[in-house]
């Protein structure tokens, strides 16, 4: 799988620059490349998306824009009233308060089951995408993606100081910005690595992985993730397409 130019990521980092700012503008242009991204491997038209922990519903937004059943389950209420999921989604009733770890679905439901940036946050990773796998069906896609800790940008809104250490680096930011800092490390952040995620979905049976890259970069996005310690700086974020197996 192939990303267009040098012009889309650069694209991608100006808005990820401004999100604090502009959230509904950065958010709308991840979500549309996103669904670029998932469209390259399965047709979105018809098919049922189950987006787990997609927020304000940006990306389920865009999956129904494009004729999918986009559905979004998101266990954090206060995540979904800022930006308002039913103005930015088009109707609350696609939208379910629920665990990622035990989604309220059948087994094999979904055609696409996807998850942007959210495996950061799960203190079970394992667990979280077991929990993807079983409402797929066999033959159904899996899009996964997550910032690794060791990314410039895995301390989150107090990177890149979290190579100092984490409680320095959120000190730091809540010192310099006069508010709590949204995250903090072992409670709703959490260090997850390249090369050991990519050892455990390696491990499994019950998924084969299509792509393992960066999901950010325009060029050999699948290279940096195949370099041993490298991977964790250079990776930036790590995009899984795996295919749920019989």
């Amino acid at each position: 799988m192939r990303d267009p130019s040098f012009g889309r990521s650069l694209a991608l980092f100006r808005a990820f620059l401004r999100e604090q700012d502009d959230p509904r503008a950065a958010y709308e242009l991840l979500a549309r490349d996103a669904a670029d991204q998932v469209e390259r491997v399965v047709p979105l038209k018809g098919r049922v998306v189950v987006d787990v922990g997609g927020g304000s519903g940006y990306f389920t937004r865009e999956f129904r824009r494009r004729g999918a059943h986009g559905y979004l389950f998101e266990p954090d209420v206060a995540e979904l009233a800022p930006a308002g999921f039913e103005r930015a989604a088009g109707s609350v009733r696609t939208a379910v308060l629920a665990d990622g770890y035990l989604l309220p679905l059948a087994d094999g439901v979904a055609d696409v089951c996807f998850s942007s940036n959210v495996l950061e946050h799960v203190r079970d990773p394992a667990t979280f995408l077991s929990e993807l796998v079983r409402v797929t069906r066999p033959g159904g896609l899996i899009y996964v993606s997550f910032t690794n800790w060791l990314s410039p940008w895995g301390g989150h809104e107090w990177a890149p100081w979290h190579y100092l250490g984490a409680e320095r680096a959120r000190a730091r930011y809540e010192r310099r910005t006069g508010r709590a800092a949204k995250h903090r490390l072992g409670e709703n952040l959490f260090a997850i690595g390249v090369g050991p995620t990519l050892r455990h979905v390696r491990g499994r049976d019950d998924v084969e992985i299509l792509s393992a890259r960066s999901r950010y970069w325009p060029v050999l996005p699948g290279v940096v993730t195949r370099i041993p310690v490298v991977r964790e700086f250079a990776t930036w974020n790590l995009l899984l397409l795996l295919r749920r197996c019989p």
